[in-house]
């Protein structure tokens, strides 16, 4: 981060400040103090960082920004709202760099997308990228304060729940390209539909700089009738009559292959993941490269290079058995996603380990249902289950006439059932919401199989 005053910090977000100091940084964690930075306190439902301020100061903090009437040991900002001036304060600060932005969002698959989107960008520009779950009103600002006079372009997530959030979000990073990989159900909870989902996604055209680009996924229902008149808009997609167009798709050890066609030209792609899914998610990256000026060939090359991170559709291979490890998050798209790649894996015996998908509210039931029916339409062999809303993915894949389909009490009995079925040569997918901690389950059977 440049460093800011005071004074500026200040007049950013409406503010006043009881003298001038520098600041060469952010921080909202007292045990990650940085000597000269401002420390923000946030004051959130748990817990409130205005009983911070002073031990920050005496870490090295340069100053504290404070919503309440605290008696504080040295410089300090006073606002309103220390999480929305904080908000405002890092969309003034992106606004002194003149670099390339692009901002991404979508119900499913935004964060493999802006893996591969930094790769592509990353191979022209010296490009910083979302990092974890930095992609809310407090996430986002901090990756904004990561751009200084090194960066030349940044790969900037946005996540949402609620409407407004990706209007804010866009604001303050003013993303000079668009993207949206997808409409689905994730967060129907609290945006009523489909049709509110996408609403709430296309904020992010509020930020977006006039004439630039909108990149959506052509063969997403609600994404292809999307208009608009300050921004030219640009599809990718496979079934679609798409800008940026993926063909002959083939998957080979474990790795996709496929041409791009895009206005008049191809490129042939080789990525080391399987899933259609994941060629959208490719797609949109070299769509984004296209408009960046990066040259075809080094994007190609840069998504070859693509690694999961995490829990993300991670393969492990113990005693001859494939374990895809999707457990990150969860929604119908990324569920289906999940069934799709397990089908298209070579092995002996497909099975699902599936559990709860997250703020789906009064379509949860339904979703759930229909989960266990695309888990049965895709031959499946075994479907073990846990979760209190997983009831229904069995319910639906019996309902479908898979008999092997299986819901559990605990988490220790589906190892149990796991350790039996499963013999080398077989491959499994493990896929639920963060919150159900599924990885409990393989990194148990793991330990089995290795003992």
């Amino acid at each position: 981060m440049e460093i800011l005053k005071l004074s500026e910090i200040s007049d950013a977000c409406g503010g006043s400040f009881s003298e001038e100091a520098e600041v060469n940084g952010i921080c909202i964690d007292t045990r990650k103090i940085t000597d000269g930075c401002l420390f923000i306190c946030i004051k959130g439902e748990r817990f409130d960082a205005h009983q911070f301020a002073n031990e920050a100061l005496e870490k090295g903090a340069a100053a504290v920004m404070i919503s309440e009437y605290i008696e504080v040991n040295g410089p300090f900002v006073k606002v309103e709202d220390t999480a929305k001036a904080m908000l405002e304060l890092s969309g003034y600060y992106r606004s002194k760099f003149n670099i390339p932005v692009v901002g991404l969002t979508g119900s499913v698959g935004k964060t493999t997308t802006k893996e591969f989107t930094h790769l592509v960008v990353n191979a022209k520009y010296n490009a910083i990228k979302t990092l974890g779950n930095l992609n809310n009103e407090i996430g986002l600002p901090q990756m904004l304060f990561q751009i200084d006079n090194s960066v030349e372009a940044a790969v900037i997530e946005m996540g949402m729940n609620h409407f407004g959030e990706i209007h804010r979000l866009s604001s303050a990073a003013k993303p000079t390209v668009g993207l949206i990989t997808n409409i689905g159900v994730s967060h129907i909870e609290y945006l009523g539909s489909r049709e509110g989902i996408l609403k709430a996604k296309l904020e992010i055209l509020d930020g977006l700089a006039d004439n630039a680009p909108l990149i959506l996924n052509g063969d997403n229902d609600l994404l292809s009738t999307v208009k608009n008149d300050k921004h030219k808009i640009y599809f990718y997609g496979i079934n679609c009559d798409a800008d940026f167009k993926a063909n002959n798709i083939e998957e080979i050890n474990g790795s996709t292959v496929f041409t791009i066609s895009y206005f008049g030209k191809e490129t042939k792609i080789t990525i080391p993941l399987i899933g259609i899914h994941n060629v959208y998610n490719a797609l949109a990256a070299f769509a984004v490269g296209y408009f960046l000026d990066v040259d075809a060939d080094t994007a190609a090359e840069a998504l070859s290079k693509y690694q999961p991170e995490g829990m993300r559709q991670k393969s492990v291979v113990i005693n001859g058995i494939t374990s895809i490890e999707d457990c990150y998050n969860a929604s119908p798209d990324s569920m289906k996603a999940a069934l799709q790649t397990l089908k298209a894996t070579k092995g002996n015996k497909k099975i699902a380990v599936l559990s709860d998908m997250m703020e789906l509210g009064d379509y949860s039931q339904k979703a759930h249902f229909e989960v266990g029916e695309m888990a049965a339409q895709y031959n499946v062999d075994y479907l073990l289950c846990v979760g209190e809303a997983s009831k229904y993915i069995v319910d639906g894949a019996k309902s479908k006439n898979l008999k092997n389909a299986f819901l559990f009490e605990s988490k220790d009995a589906l190892t149990d059932k796991l350790f039996e079925i499963a013999h080398s040569g077989d491959v499994i997918v493990f896929k639920a919401s963060r919150a159900m901690h599924l990885e409990d389950v393989f990194t148990q059977i793991y330990k089995r199989w290795e003992s």
